[in-house]
């Protein structure tokens, strides 16, 4: 008969919590990740790629609507310049705007309004801001008017019809003289309300002479993202200046 003694039973595993559940600790540091991974991509692409506006006015009827929210490229810009037709946003030049001193906000308020426009959902600076189309690059010779009431770039009369917003029986908005030709470094920009437009050419006495220096410029306005009904891209009408000649070569100069 086997005289060995039976194996030792082994310890049980210590006893797991009810449920097998964790406490909150986990889970809480996981959403603070997520957030400020969001927080963090929100900043790079507010920085660099798109902002989002909202329209504070009518001048650009009826391309944008009052109280439109739109997106703005940043990036695209950068690398392949402006078009005569883009729609840009850009910083005020220098007494274009007539902005009233802003109330005092407190600091939760404006660490609130920081978070959303970081995230594309606030755009408290947009009254800061205008948006208009551009009419002549840097180097055009950009005239009102001709015998048509119609602007002329490098010589060259141009049918705004497609976007402006002109009232019933009207061929042309009212005419504003101007006679300018573009800076190197700058635009000439008006809005589509043509007669409801406080633009480059009534910025002549400012510092800027009208021009919008191409430091202030945002970016290219692209998409309406507000009110749902309205969603889509914005129509920059390319094709109005399609016989347009190089800047600084007039039609009919040798």
């Amino acid at each position: 008969m086997s005289t060995t003694p039976p194996a030792a039973a082994e310890p049980s595993p210590p006893a797991r919590r009810a449920g097998g559940r964790r406490g909150p600790w986990p889970l809480i540091r996981d959403v603070l990740v997520i957030l400020l991974i969001a927080v963090v991509v929100s900043v790079v692409v507010k920085a660099f790629l798109v902002r989002s506006f909202y329209i504070p006015s009518g001048s650009m009827e009826q391309t944008l609507q009052q109280d439109d929210r739109i997106l703005v490229d940043e990036l695209t810009p950068r690398f392949t310049g402006y078009e005569r037709g883009d729609v840009v946003v850009f910083r005020d030049p220098g007494g274009w705007l007539d902005t009233p001193p802003q109330p005092e906000r407190s600091a939760l308020v404006e660490a609130v309004d920081w978070v959303l426009s970081m995230v594309g959902i606030s755009a408290s600076d947009s009254d800061e801001h205008l948006i208009k189309r551009i009419i002549g690059l840097p180097g055009d010779h950009v005239v009102c008017c001709d015998a048509l009431g119609k602007t002329t770039v490098n010589g060259v009369p141009i049918d705004e019809t497609p976007y402006l917003n002109l009232a019933p029986g009207q061929s042309a908005p009212e005419p504003v003289p101007y006679d300018v030709t573009v800076p190197a470094d700058a635009l000439w920009v008006m809005g589509d309300n043509r007669d409801h437009s406080r633009d480059s050419r009534y910025n002549q006495e400012q510092p800027s002479q009208g021009f919008v220096p191409l430091d202030n410029v945002v970016g290219r306005a692209f998409i309406i993202t507000w009110p749902i009904a309205r969603f889509g891209l914005i129509d920059f009408h390319h094709e109005v200046f399609d016989g347009v000649p190089e800047q600084g070569a007039d039609a009919g100069e040798p």
